[in-house]
């Protein structure tokens, strides 16, 4: 096994990120979350504010069609009027992903629908981090200590709610459906180092 890809997908206040960072740490290769947001508007020459903006987002336009399959692979133009709409934004992120895995280098996509945008390819290892409510309310209070718990419970509801809406607009697929998953982890029961280890012993299992 000369290289390997790992996505991880994650419910909000799951600790997904931290896991990946762990996780980068320890097997020695580096993780990409918002950074892909930078490689994006190097591709392309699109401002970065505007992918921070449109991040794991759909726009109005967008939410206004029917939620199905949308990604083809193909960015727009720079004369084209819709060259820096959500749609856009997105199949050039998309772009970024598929040249990160062609690399041959081992890496950690977390987020965006990698796990749909490498579902065709064999060196890929497809996580879902989620958790109770109660262990993501504790999670996300730690770093809002000023938020009520009830403006923390609506947070988690909002964030998603965004989550699950971006990923069935580009990928037509249902976001906690474990079948697009290999791995599914409650990090709750595990905590976030039992998840790395979980992660870790799975590799050599699902990636060929």
């Amino acid at each position: 096994m000369d290289h390997y890809i790992i996505t991880i997908a994650r419910e909000t206040g799951s600790g997904g990120r931290n896991i990946a960072s762990k996780l980068s740490d320890s097997l020695g290769i580096p993780f990409y979350d918002r950074d892909l947001l930078r490689l994006a508007s190097d591709v392309s020459g699109i401002n970065e504010g505007l992918f921070g903006i449109s991040d794991e987002r759909i726009g109005k336009r967008e939410m206004m069609t029917a939620a199905k399959e949308v990604y083809t692979g193909e960015v727009l133009p720079p004369d084209d009027d819709d060259f820096v709409s959500t749609k856009n934004l997105f199949e050039f992120q998309a772009k970024v992903i598929k040249e990160l895995a062609k690399s041959n280098v081992s890496c950690i996509i977390v987020g965006r629908c990698a796990d749909y945008l490498l579902s065709d390819r064999t060196d890929v290892l497809r996580v879902f981090i989620h958790a109770p409510l109660e262990t993501r309310m504790k999670n996300v209070a730690y770093y809002s200590l000023a938020w009520s718990e009830k403006e923390v419970a609506k947070y988690i509801a909002k964030e998603d709610k965004r989550r699950a809406e971006y990923y069935r607009y580009y990928t037509g697929n249902d976001w906690r459906d474990a079948a697009h998953f290999d791995l599914s982890l409650d990090s709750g029961a595990l905590g976030e180092d039992g998840c790395v280890e979980m992660i870790k012993k799975a590799i050599p299992l699902f990636v060929h």
